[in-house]
């Protein structure tokens, strides 16, 4: 009886992962199976999405495990992608877990199971490969083990991806410390020329060539287009008048959180039946939302960036994009989820101006500086260091912390261990040629990005030759080439409704229920809850400046260099509405300000004008005392509660004043951000007499 071939048992496989007789593999399948199960060789296949990267994965996992090889390590980088794998596998026959954050109660279980090799595919994020004890106890006795090494989304390894993610990075450690004849795939479908050979270089770091499969990224399914309307509500009245004419189910991704949340409601209230999708989505609740748009029983989930990598509904009959993402690359990744197993699908651009300064806010925001990482490396010694407790030693928020230490850790110069964090002594310097590529990679990008949306070429051919595809040429279906395919109209009343909804004004501030982990060590004695007879109560502000409606406006009030002028009537007349929806236990009885260096003129004129339209007294202004530290932005909760800590005074007048005034006072601010202004500032007019405190500013940040 003739053995058979390895062809035939990876035909086999296919026809049990699609329960399809008549499948064929598409160009290069085979190839890269082979290569992997024959020639334990380490492969890149970079090929559009849809084709079918799991298959190869799976499939050469089912055959090395029928030779005797141990399990399959496979690095994904999202939850949700995790989940769709595993069950992926399954109908290939093959047996896989996960390890993540969201199923730390069946750890114990999955590590029995790797121990009994009853597991072929074990899924693991990037993120786990620092977690001390996964690191330390079970990937070395892992990596002797291990048959296949797989790494999904692969263009994260390179510097030059669109998504930069440095624990992506630690994985060339990992393929270099590969036992000898380990095969290595790894796997994506937006990586350019410069990416595609990062990555092989990374793959075949600790010896051996690598073979490179690359397809052509052309989607035929995707009809794109793009439609530039001149503001927001122009762009969410189209929405709302057009996105029943659209095919099946979808996505509209939005630039930021509140985008997503206004949106959603918006159309919401226009009948629609959608919900938002962000990274403050619970972890269970996007799970039920990802099977109801599975199930088609969501028009569209609203989502940004969070809903990427990983969601799989073949049928995806639209991608709209309110607001563009800041690369070709990026683009491509997330229309990418549309028309994976239909003929036709719709993907449509709207373009909003404010795009590029989100774009700069997050290129920026990811980046790390020589002074900070310098300021981190100071305070790290041989003893482990938590997170909270580096915090209040470094004027850093959490994310961008914690997002450092993970550079600094690939880079060798510190290691997280049991207990926080450690410095390595290894000599470290801040390699600012790098990061300078990098930045101006992004810049080139966004170019690109702009580019796309004039439509001087073929949308689909600018997409591919910016991911270098040597097969770009044209379409034949986009707006460039076949002339729009959308209505361009907006309906009147529908603008009308979207005007509405973007006049919609007034967000709760929430007060401070806690003083910051290590405040005491920055000079602040104070700790655990704020008292409550010295917080300020639930205040409002007019909007955030992230937000759809209002936010536009306010934006331009609190722009670098823009000039402290008084408010204006538009904008004081916002003012009233929220004053006049507040839905106060009691009204307040008179306006206290809080001193502006920065705007004095602003804020002095908003206090003026909602005492005089309130008819309540103005009773003074908040002393800065002589001396006290200059605010400052950004930092962590800790280092903004130092920089205000003893600035404010109750003087004689003021002091005064709130001893005659019974009731709540009103207490007026330009800006909210941390909060801790109007915390110190409260505590000192509570301290003071006030009989409570209730904070107004025109806008919050986020």
């Amino acid at each position: 009886m003739v053995a058979a071939t390895t062809d035939d048992r990876a035909v086999d496989a296919l026809r049990r992962l699609t329960a399809r007789e008549d499948v064929q593999f598409h160009d290069g399948q085979l190839e890269a199976i082979t290569a992997l199960v024959d020639d334990h060789r380490r492969a890149l296949v970079v090929q559009r999405t849809g084709w079918g990267k799991s298959a190869v994965y799976f499939i050469a996992t089912a055959l090395l495990r029928e030779r005797g090889a141990g399990p399959t390590l496979l690095v994904s980088p999202l939850i949700a992608l995790m989940r769709d794998q595993v069950a992926a596998a399954e109908r290939a026959g093959v047996k896989a877990v996960s390890i993540s954050s969201a199923n730390a109660h069946e750890w114990g279980e999955v590590l029995a199971r790797l121990d009994a090799d009853d597991v072929d595919v074990l899924l693991v994020s990037p993120e786990r490969l620092t977690n001390p004890r996964f690191r330390d106890e079970q990937l070395p006795a892992l990596r002797e083990r291990i048959g296949l090494l797989v790494v999904d989304e692969a263009h994260c390894i390179s510097d030059w991806g669109h998504d930069f993610r440095p624990d992506y990075r630690r994985l060339a450690h990992l393929i270099e410390s590969m036992p000898d004849g380990v095969p290595v795939l790894a796997t994506t479908a937006t990586a350019n020329e410069r990416v595609v050979t990062d990555v092989a270089e990374q793959l075949g770091s600790g010896g051996g060539d690598v073979l490179t499969l690359r397809g052509s990224l052309a989607r035929s399914s995707l009809r794109l287009g793009c439609l530039e309307l001149p503001t927001t509500g122009q762009r969410l009245a189209w929405l709302a008048a057009h996105l029943g004419d659209l095919q099946g189910s979808g996505i509209i991704y939005t630039l930021t959180v509140s985008a997503a949340e206004d949106t959603a409601r918006f159309l919401t209230g226009a009948g629609y039946a959608v919900r938002p999708y962000t990274g403050r989505t619970d972890p269970d609740e996007r799970v039920e939302l990802e099977q109801a748009l599975k199930d088609d029983r969501l028009k569209a989930l609203v989502a940004t960036s969070a809903l990427g990598m990983g969601f799989d509904k073949p049928n995806l009959g639209f991608v709209v994009h309110l607001g563009a993402p800041s690369s070709p690359v990026a683009y491509y990744q997330q229309v990418g989820r549309a028309g994976r197993a239909t003929e036709s699908a719709d993907v449509l651009l709207l373009p909003g101006r404010e795009d590029p300064d989100i774009w700069h806010h997050f290129a920026t925001a990811s980046m790390p500086s020589q002074h900070r990482a310098d300021t981190v490396l100071s305070v790290l010694g041989p003893e482990p260091m938590s997170v909270p407790a580096l915090e209040a030693r470094v004027d850093l928020r959490r994310t961008p912390l914690e997002l450092l230490l993970k550079v600094l850790d690939v880079d060798g110069a510190v290691r997280r261990v049991q207990g926080g964090w450690v410095a390595t002594g290894e000599a470290w310097t801040y390699d600012a040629e790098r990061y300078e590529r990098i930045a101006e990679a992004r810049r080139r990008e966004a170019d690109a990005m702009l580019a796309y949306e004039r439509g001087e070429s073929c949308r689909m051919e600018l997409l591919q030759r910016e991911l270098d595809d040597p097969s770009a040429q044209p379409c034949g279906r986009c707006d460039v080439c076949a002339g729009p395919w959308y209505p361009t109209d907006v309906p009147a009343q529908a603008a009308q409704q979207a005007s509405g909804a973007l006049d919609t004004v007034g967000v709760p501030i929430e007060p401070r229920g806690m003083w910051p982990t290590g405040a005491d060590r920055l000079g602040v004695e104070v700790r655990g809850k704020v008292a409550p007879a010295e917080r300020f109560e639930t205040g409002r502000v007019v909007a955030r400046l992230t937000d759809l409606g209002w936010g536009g406006r306010l934006r331009e009030v609190f722009a670098t260099g823009a000039e402290d002028v008084e408010v204006d009537e538009a904008l004081l007349g916002a003012v009233v509405r929220v004053l006049r929806d507040w839905d106060w236990a009691e009204r307040p009885t008179g306006v206290v300000q809080v001193p502006s260096v920065r705007r004095p003129q602003l804020v002095g004129s908003l206090a003026a004008g909602i005492a005089r339209l309130g008819r309540l007294p103005l009773l003074g202004s908040l002393d800065v005392v002589p001396g006290a530290p200059e605010e400052t932005a950004g930092g962590n909760s800790a280092f903004r509660l130092a920089a205000v800590w003893g600035r404010f005074d109750v003087g004689a007048g003021l002091g005064e004043a709130l001893a005659a005034t019974a009731g709540p006072v009103l207490l007026v601010d330009d800006l909210v951000d941390s909060r801790w202004t109007l915390t110190v500032a409260a505590r000192e007019l509570r301290r003071h007499g006030a009989d409570a405190v209730l904070p107004f500013a025109l806008a919050a940040v986020g």
